[in-house]
């Protein structure tokens, strides 16, 4: 790795910890800005779906998101609305501004830019993202894309099952191109796929998220439709083949002229043993393979961790020589997205069960530790 790639990456990673967060909540007679290197970033993120609004005007169509949130929600627990980012965006900066941020990460609305998921792009979702970009620009703020947070535009989940098909691996390398043309001249820092690993455990094996793709006795909500057995394993496969894809025609077309650098995020834990025995540590480093190396891993070595492959076995997809050679080094930087420890204990009998999803093959219980604060810390006590 290059130095000055080295440098970034490790901005990148402190960045994308959410400091910023931790900041927020604590006195200020704990930290100040002097207390960090000039060269720290602190910024705060959010998803388009999560705060733009505006779900239904100018040409944008509905994403797995806005599918998701009004077949679950009964009472109006949705996007459509939400922030209005979609027309406050202004303001919004302006908050930034007055807040001290350095650094702000958004995702695109892939159903906004280009609205059946392929083919022409709308204009007046390019003037949004453009002008949000130059708004943040003005100000002085860096802007962070994510290219992908949970809102596949429902017109490729209805036409080929969206992540469960190599079909989106062109579809997201050609919506990535957009992006990298259309804002690449000012944006110097994307995130292909958000949160990966959460990503495809809530939407493909328990159906608590988009596109809430399950099947019995893994679903935690009615669903009609998926296969936990394997579902997850797939789509993540295919985010990373999409990711590597998208990388390597950003680094070939436009990083000679852009100077950026692209990467994803990861969720991750504090995986710590639940006793000393070593069946306990040794299943704490599955959980880690399991929850984080599944990501992290393929991006390194160009394969998934041993252990994964040992359990899961024919479930989960192998990666040809070129695929592996194409993911190996495919991230500029690792976006560590992190909320709490988490103990974890020896479950061997997990894998005496016939019918397994990722969680039974990971052979391992979880047990969720309180708060990385306690509320006397957030409370400034």
């Amino acid at each position: 790795m290059e130095p000055e790639t080295s440098l970034n990456f490790t901005l990148m990673l402190t960045f994308l910890l959410y400091l910023n967060l931790v900041m927020g909540v604590l006195s200020v007679d704990h930290y100040r800005r002097v207390d960090f290197p000039d060269e720290f970033v602190f910024g705060s993120g959010t998803s388009a779906y999560q705060v733009e609004g505006a779900s239904n005007e100018d040409g944008r169509t509905p994403s797995i998101w806005d599918t998701f949130a009004h077949a679950v929600y009964e009472h109006g627990e949705n996007g459509d609305l939400a922030c209005d980012g979609y027309h406050k965006y202004k303001e919004d900066v302006q908050l930034m501004v007055e807040t001290g941020l350095e650094a702000y990460r958004f995702s695109i609305s892939w159903s906004r830019l280009i609205p059946n998921g392929r083919g022409p792009v709308n204009p007046k979702g390019l003037q949004y993202y453009n002008n949000l970009i130059n708004e943040l620009i003005s100000k002085g703020i860096q802007p962070h894309v994510t290219l992908h947070n949970c809102d596949l535009p429902q017109a490729l989940e209805d036409e080929y099952g969206g992540w469960v098909s190599r079909d989106i691996i062109r579809d997201f390398t050609n919506y990535a191109d957009v992006c990298f043309r259309e804002f690449g001249d000012r944006v110097q820092y994307w995130t292909t796929v958000n949160e990966p690993n959460a990503f495809a455990l809530g939407g493909y094996d328990q159906g608590t998220s988009p596109p809430q793709r399950c099947s019995p006795p893994f679903c935690t909500t009615n669903s009609t439709r998926g296969n936990s057995t394997y579902e997850p394993y797939l789509a993540v496969h295919h985010i990373l083949l999409s990711h590597s894809s998208a990388v390597r025609l950003y680094r070939r077309k436009y990083r000679d002229q852009q100077h950026g650098y692209v990467g994803i995020s990861v969720y991750t834990f504090g995986f710590i043993p639940l006793t000393d025995s070593e069946k306990d540590k040794a299943a704490s480093q599955r959980a880690r393979d399991f929850l984080v190396g599944w990501i992290i891993e393929p991006l390194v070595h160009g394969d998934y961790p041993i252990s994964m492959k040992k359990n899961a076995g024919a479930r989960i997809p192998t990666f040809t020589t070129r695929e592996s050679e194409q993911l190996k080094g495919s991230s500029d930087f690792i976006g560590v997205i992190y909320y709490n420890n988490v103990n974890v204990t020896d479950n061997p009998d997990a894998l005496k069960t016939p019918l397994r999803d990722i969680l039974a093959d990971m052979a391992a219980s979880l047990i969720y530790l309180q708060d990385l604060f306690s509320e006397e810390e957030v409370n400034g006590q």
